[in-house]
């Protein structure tokens, strides 16, 4: 697949899966704008995207989405593609002291960020006939653990966001369509406090619990976000992608995954 001169958006792209996301549209000509909060991690993301923008960028705050948009045009002239790859997935039960400001923050990040970004983009992705990715979770499908009340929620309201999306902008020959992954092997567990020897042994209890036994790099996600964004997938959209090593189809104990028992 070849995006050459392709202008590609993707937020969250320090690092994980955003960073596959956005390394792999490089390889494929695109020119690429790299966000995320984590400027060194951008920078060293950067060294292999060619020539990115690079934007450290909090897409929480609605004048650094404006910047997002606004800099992308200014350096590249165009919008092809919108990846929405950002999201946080703090733990919280519904009778945490903390619950509301959990949810508060993780549907600012996972689910506003996206809303706002999209309605900034869609003018321009309209003159370009573009497309938009955005990277949700098996977890809009399942509650796998009775603490993340809040990121479910966010990401089964991203899924029909995109749906509704799809269907608003499908008579200007726009695309909207969901990667919902399983469990990837990214920092995100690491962020949540976990040593690298936790996250490695997580990280295998997670793969045995998989009916494939096995869990996913980033780069998997990247391929099927490609070809989502690629003609291949010109019938494609309003649809959810998942890629999760069969997690959906069996009982996963994530919550016995905790950082800390391990």
């Amino acid at each position: 697949m070849s995006f050459q001169n392709k202008v590609v958006i993707v937020t969250g792209s320090s690092s994980g899966i955003g960073a596959a996301i956005a390394v792999q549209f490089a390889e494929e000509g695109a020119k690429v704008t790299l966000v995320g909060r984590n400027q060194e991690k951008l920078n060293n993301v950067a060294k292999k995207c060619g020539k990115p923008l690079v934007l450290a960028a909090d897409v929480t705050k609605e004048e650094d989405v404006k910047r997002i948009i606004d800099e992308t045009l200014r350096v590249f002239g165009k919008i092809d593609i919108l990846v929405n790859n950002a999201g946080i997935a703090n733990p919280a039960g519904i009778q945490s002291e903390d619950a509301m400001a959990v949810f508060d923050k993780v549907m600012t990040t996972n689910l506003r960020s996206v809303v706002y970004l999209t309605h900034l983009a869609a003018p321009h992705l309209v003159k370009t006939k573009g497309n938009i990715v955005n990277i949700s979770s098996v977890a809009a499908f399942k509650a796998f653990s009775k603490d993340m009340f809040a990121y479910c929620a966010a990401k089964a309201g991203l899924d029909h966001f995109t749906r509704a999306v799809a269907l608003e902008l499908a008579s200007s020959g726009v695309r909207v369509n969901t990667v919902n992954p399983g469990p990837v092997a990214t920092d995100i567990i690491e962020n949540l406090g976990a040593t690298k020897e936790q996250q490695a042994a997580m990280y295998e209890q997670m793969g045995q619990t998989m009916p494939l036994k096995r869990i996913s790099i980033p780069e998997e996600i990247g391929d099927i976000v490609l070809f989502l964004a690629s003609d291949k997938a010109r019938a494609i959209t309003g649809s959810s992608y998942v890629s999760d090593n069969g997690a959906l189809l069996g009982s996963i104990p994530f919550e016995k995954l905790d950082p800390s028992s391990n």
